[in-house]
């Protein structure tokens, strides 16, 4: 499914180059659930970014599902995340005016399902994440827990086949981590391939490998 190739990143100021990525090679499969781990700063989230076509490396390529992703146009873009790509963040980036319901479903909206098409499905996927008795709620109603579960489900209304997910567990207490870590596994095992990017050793343990980076680099993978 993703393929990078000589990835690189580096950021420009107008005195100073930091170079986040350095000739990162990586493959991951459909299906799987990868962890990428490493100390702040290392490059983590830039990597999650450019595999989710957020930015755009400075060189090396990015492939998915064999299609070069690094010369689309940012239109071309946006469709292509539209479709194939759900981002959980750490901050849940929930929009407060909207309910619950209207926050699911949202995506939906910008892929010009019908009405009726689009509250069968937010209703099914409210279900799944057991967050249905809180679909006329706003972000602001709900706890932290409750918040992230909001987030999948918008993250995976559109059936795309890859989450993204940076530190999806990083504002929970371990009770409601937990339960975030088990819907992304049960997600996982239905088929939703996903790579997180996480601190927690025990996060880590629900992939199915992790990859460690430093200083820009893949040091080391299990």
């Amino acid at each position: 499914m993703i393929k990078t190739e000589n990835l690189s990143m580096v950021f420009t100021t107008e005195d100073v180059q930091t170079r986040a990525l350095s000739g990162v090679n990586l493959v991951i499969k459909p299906g799987e659930f990868v962890a990428i781990m490493g100390p702040s700063g290392c490059g983590k989230s830039t990597l999650l970014n450019i595999l989710g076509t957020l930015e755009l490396p400075t060189s090396g390529r990015y492939l998915f599902d064999g299609k070069e992703m690094t010369g689309m146009s940012e239109g071309r873009l946006t469709d292509f995340r539209k479709k194939h790509i759900g981002f959980v963040f750490q901050s849940f980036n929930l929009i407060d005016e909207l309910t619950v319901f209207e926050n699911v479903e949202l995506p939906l909206i910008y892929l010009g399902m019908r009405k009726a098409d689009r509250r069968r499905k937010v209703t099914d996927v409210l279900q799944q994440m057991n967050i249905a008795h809180r679909a006329g709620h706003f972000p602001q109603q709900l706890s932290g827990g409750q918040q992230q579960r909001v987030a999948i489900a918008r993250a995976v209304v559109t059936d795309c086949p890859l989450i993204l997910a940076d530190e999806p567990t990083g504002n929970l207490d371990s009770a409601n981590g937990l339960e975030v870590m088990s819907l992304l596994q049960k997600l996982n095992e239905e088929g939703t391939t996903i790579v997180m990017v996480t601190h927690s050793e025990r996060d880590a343990g629900y992939a199915h490998r992790i990859i460690y980076l430093l200083d820009g680099r893949i040091v080391e993978r299990q």
